[in-house]
């Protein structure tokens, strides 16, 4: 390539818009929910009581707390994907404390003969292959924005976007499942979850070098 050439190439790159990586991861973030949400309209349906079910507060804890960590992830992705210092991850200790908290009402409101019960059903298998595939789309769309950054930890930065990504495919699959229990939430969906965000961090090991 020639001088004239280059400077035209240069010239042609510095007149495209600029967005921002919070805006695109923003954006990002968006379109792969709506996606997760047609996906979830064509292999799922939202459980018959639900109208019932959103007056009842143990449905209503288990969709903020998954709503809750998919928004406390998203506001980590900026963070991440740039190449500076790790940020604090305390924001994200919010969902899992208040998880806990139901946990523990819920094992003091009930006999101990009822625990297992609550735990196990015939949904837990539906549970751990529903969450990994609506939280797909969200997780796609984020690691196509996070390689327009430059995270100085690709592990951390991905296993955040399968965090965010996992919240949002939680959010949808709570709308369609009929375990409100804490306890059940506090095992298979953290068991989804966390199955996720480690694919998250070791994918982006691997596509979020720069």
């Amino acid at each position: 390539m020639n001088t004239e050439n280059l400077i035209r190439v240069l010239t042609a790159d510095a007149a495209r818009p600029v967005i921002g990586i919070r805006r695109l991861l923003g954006g990002a973030l968006g379109v792969g929910a709506a996606v997760s949400l047609v996906l979830f309209r064509l292999l799922l349906k939202p459980r018959p009581d639900l109208a019932q079910a959103m007056h009842g507060e143990p449905f209503l804890s288990k969709a903020v707390i998954v709503l809750l960590l998919a928004i406390t992830a998203g506001g980590l992705l900026a963070s991440v994907a740039r190449p500076l210092p790790a940020p604090t991850l305390r924001r994200l200790a919010l969902a899992p404390m208040l998880l806990a908290i139901a946990v523990v009402v819920e094992l003091a409101s009930i006999p101990p003969g009822a625990w297992l019960s609550r735990v196990s059903g015939p949904n837990v298998l539906h549970c751990l292959a529903s969450i990994p595939v609506l939280s797909l789309p969200p997780a796609f769309c984020l690691f196509l924005a996070m390689r327009r950054g430059a995270p100085a930890s690709t592990s951390l930065a991905g296993a955040i976007a399968g965090l965010a990504a996992a919240g949002v495919g939680a959010s949808f699959y709570a709308l369609a499942c009929p375990e409100d229990s804490p306890l059940f939430v506090a095992l298979w969906y953290s068991l989804a979850i966390g199955l996720v965000t480690l694919l998250g961090s070791l994918a982006g090991r691997r596509w979020l070098r720069w």
